[in-house]
Formats: structure tokens, C-alpha cells, sequence
């Protein structure tokens, strides 16, 4: 474990200092506050993103590590109808209909939006942390066995929504957990390491929180994981849609798509997104293929998750 812990910090240290960008998006999670932790002698600025009309869990912790850094830090409230005319511009940027993937990555849209519109050319993000270490909450009670497998096919398939948006927006996206150091280092690390028991709770990420949990303060160092539409608010939107679409409306475009697509849509969220979806790049479908989603036709391989849609497991 020392040896192990001693190479995570200074890989990331020299990875952390590598990176250009003077803006780190901030969520006051784990990944992110150890970048600031690196980064604290530059003084960069952060952003959080924090939607306005949403209960959204981020925000005491981004001002927790900008008060412990000493960094300077910018909340961006964005209303509902901010968010709904990013998520048109997220949808055509992923060119897909994933309700939680877009929940997730309109955020880092707004964020990478907000850098572009305040004259910065890169922003630092804490990409890959959750796939190298094991910090997804479903991985959590997973046998030993079952963990080393699903971290390796994590690995092998991870994607970053983020670097796509920041093509299209003109902003370069520095992730220092994804180096090749970093990774090579991530392959190394065995996962009972990765997923361990902390004061009678078990803990993804567990090698990265005990390293750095002298340098971050200790409510981040062992905060839960909260994904982005929960630390921005963003996962208020399922409610939004689900009161202002009613049932009958719902259902007869339930079915007119059904009919006229062969697609299923699962909830009313979806729908708003599909709709989008439609509108620029037409239907789902592939007739090719016979590995396909059973809900909206899309080619998925032999994967038992669909990025088009969303569905898991298929």
C-alpha cells in the first residue's frame, strides 16, 4: 500500500502540474479537490455549476475546498431555461438520447460553455478517476472476482463526453487522471485497494481517499460519490418532466413513436430528449445489425449497455 500510495501522489502531482489551464471545473468532490490541492500555489480559478431551480448537493463542498485552497471560485446559477437550451446543444454534440448521460454532461457543457464565454482556452477536469479506481457506486459490493472484471471492461471501454464537447466548443479539456502514467499506474493497483473498508463502510476509490485525506479536508476525502446531476441539481429534471408531460400526452407519443419508429421510450425525460434526438439526426434504428437494443433498435455489439438510449443491463 505505501509504495503504492506514495507513486499515486507523485504521479499525479507531476500530472496535476503538467496541465496548462488556469480554470478547474469544480464539483468539491474527491477528484477534483485533490487537483485543487496540487494546483493551490498557481491560484487558479474554479467554477461549480449549481442549478438554480434544483436541489443540488455540491455547492457547501466547493466552497469548503475554495476557502481550504484559497482559491477563488465562481457559482454559476443557471435557470431552467438555460439548462433545457443546453441540453439541445449537448444532445447534438453526443448524438444520442441517454437521459443520464445528458443529465451528467449537460453540466460539464455549461462549465465549458462558461470558460469559452469568460475568454479561457482550457479547463481542468477530474475525468477518470471514477473508471481507474473503482468509483461508481455499483461496484461497491461486488466480489473481489466480480470487481476485477468489471473494473478491466470499465477500463477498457471508458469514454469522456467532455473532450467531445470541448472539440465542438473550442476549449481544451486537461484531465490529469488520465495520463499514461496514471493509468499504467491504475492497471497495477489491485482492486481490494481500490475497493476497501473504511470505519465499518465500504469505499470506492479507497487508495486515492487514504492517500490524500491528510492534504483535503476529511467530509471530502470520504464524501460519497455524487454524480454530477446530483451535485449540480440536474437530476431535477426527471420531476420537471414528469409534471409538466401528462400521462395521456405521454402515453399517445409513447405509441405514435412505437408505431412510426419502432422505438421504445421509457419516461416522459427521455421522450423530451428523443424528440431533440430526432429532429437532427432522424431514427435510432439499425437494420443492419441483430445486435441491437431491444428498446430503441440502436447497434450495441455485445455490450449489455446502450449508450444511444441509456438502457442497462440489456
Amino acid at each position: 500500500m505505501e509504495e503504492f500510495s506514495r507513486n499515486l501522489y507523485n504521479i499525479l502531482k507531476e500530472s496535476c502540474e503538467d496541465s496548462k489551464a488556469n480554470l478547474i471545473s469544480l464539483s468539491g468532490g474527491l477528484d477534483s479537490s485533490i487537483i485543487s490541492y496540487f494546483l493551490k500555489s498557481r491560484k487558479p480559478k474554479t467554477v461549480t455549476i449549481i442549478a438554480e431551480d434544483f436541489v443540488s448537493t455540491d455547492l457547501t463542498y466547493c466552497q469548503m475546498i475554495s476557502k481550504e485552497m484559497g482559491l477563488p471560485l465562481t457559482i454559476y446559477n443557471v435557470k431552467t431555461e438555460q439548462i433545457l437550451e443546453a441540453i439541445e446543444e449537448t444532445i447534438k454534440i453526443l448524438k444520442n438520447f441517454n437521459d443520464i448521460e445528458i443529465r451528467n454532461n449537460v453540466v460539464m457543457y455549461l462549465a465549458v460553455k462558461w470558460a469559452k464565454d469568460n475568454g479561457e482556452k482550457s479547463i481542468i477536469t477530474g475525468d477518470g478517476a471514477d473508471e481507474l479506481f473503482a468509483g461508481y457506486s455499483f461496484l461497491i459490493n461486488k466480489s473481489e472476482e466480480e470487481l476485477e472484471k468489471e473494473t478491466r471492461r470499465i477500463s477498457s471501454v471508458m469514454h469522456f463526453p467532455t473532450q467531445k464537447i470541448g472539440n465542438v466548443l473550442g476549449v481544451t479539456i486537461e484531465s490529469p487522471y488520465l495520463s499514461k502514467k496514471m493509468i499504467e499506474l491504475a492497471e497495477k493497483i489491485p482492486v481490494n485497494l481500490k475497493v476497501k473498508e473504511e470505519n465499518e463502510k465500504r469505499y470506492g476509490k479507497w487508495v486515492l481517499r487514504k492517500t490524500f485525506e491528510k492534504n483535503i479536508p476529511q467530509q471530502i476525502a470520504w464524501r460519497d460519490k455524487s454524480p454530477m446531476q446530483d451535485g449540480s441539481g440536474t437530476a431535477g429534471l426527471t420531476n420537471l418532466f414528469d409534471s409538466i408531460v401528462g400521462e395521456e400526452t405521454f402515453v399517445e407519443k409513447k405509441l405514435t413513436v412505437e408505431k412510426t419508429d419502432s422505438v421504445v421510450i421509457r419516461s416522459r425525460e427521455s421522450m423530451y430528449y428523443y424528440e431533440i434526438f430526432k429532429k437532427f439526426f432522424g431514427s435510432p434504428v439499425d437494420s443492419k445489425s441483430n445486435e441491437v437494443c431491444p428498446y430503441c433498435r440502436h447497434h450495441v455489439g455485445e455490450s449489455n449497455f446502450c449508450r444511444m438510449c441509456g438502457t442497462f443491463p440489456i
